[in-house]
């Protein structure tokens, strides 16, 4: 089995700093792209940024300078730095994995149970 497991969100404060993490296990040949989705009550999942694992980054427009994504390849761990956060960023927080699995030439998506983070006086 794959098991992707986020932890990491909490309350804060407008202006404040959080970090998330985002481990991946289990039955995984090579991992090609971790990412990170968000999901605010009344609004579609979205993606925030990933990295590739020839470590491309890619972020969405509204968190561009202020959110910084990174990977420890040798833990299969990725990493979300938030600074700068708004209220605006408050949603459930989804890791994403897209991976090869063991004996399977077919890329595949994984995704954890999320992490809250509310960004609130």
């Amino acid at each position: 089995q794959v098991q992707v497991v986020e932890s990491g969100g909490d309350l804060v404060q407008p202006g404040g700093s959080l970090r998330l993490s985002c481990a991946a296990s289990g039955s995984i040949r090579i991992i090609d792209a971790m990412g990170w989705y968000r999901q605010a009550p009344g609004k579609e999942r979205e993606l925030v940024a990933s990295i590739t694992r020839r470590d491309i980054t890619l972020y969405a427009d509204s968190v561009k300078g202020r959110f910084t994504i990174s990977r420890d390849k040798a833990k299969n761990t990725v990493y979300l730095q938030m600074t700068s956060l708004k209220p605006e960023d408050t949603a459930v927080y989804y890791c994403n994995v897209r991976a090869f699995p063991k004996f399977r030439v077919v890329v595949e998506d994984y995704w954890g149970q999320g992490t809250q983070v509310t960004v609130s006086s």
